[in-house]
């Protein structure tokens, strides 16, 4: 049995997200603004079906998709490029790999009791987040 993912989250630590952003290469302005802000991650999950939505007063960003089936992600509003995307479980981990324009793009979600972590990964560098569940 996987994990269940379902709920709404809000976010605790925000580490290293702007050398993520830097490696997106995400220009300066964009940066300073999103490094300042708080995302609440609404996750609906049936199976193997998910519906994300990753939600800030700065920029909105929705994505929806199956595990194990791959697809064309346009990333609109993040750093606007179009990349393949497969996620696959890793025991209770999710597990993405996004294949583009930038090496080792992707992320793992994976949950310890009421937290949701996530690292977001491109090129050398890694963000770690942590998010807790809302009642």
């Amino acid at each position: 049995m996987t994990a269940d993912y379902n709920g709404t989250w809000v976010m605790e630590t925000n580490d290293n997200f702007d050398g993520y952003m830097k490696a997106l290469d995400i220009d300066f302005a964009t940066r300073k603004i999103a490094a300042h802000l708080t995302q609440t991650k609404e996750l609906v999950q049936n199976g193997n079906e998910f519906k994300t939505k990753t939600l800030s007063t700065f920029r909105n960003y929705e994505l929806n998709y199956t595990v194990g089936v791959e697809f064309t992600e346009q990333t609109k509003g993040l750093d606007n490029r179009s990349v393949q995307t497969l996620v696959s479980w890793d025991g209770d981990k999710l597990v993405c790999v996004q294949k583009g324009e930038k090496n080792n793009r992707g992320w793992t979600h994976w949950i310890v009791g009421d937290k949701l972590y996530l690292d977001l990964t491109c090129e050398d560098q890694v963000c770690h987040q942590v998010f807790k569940k809302k009642n």
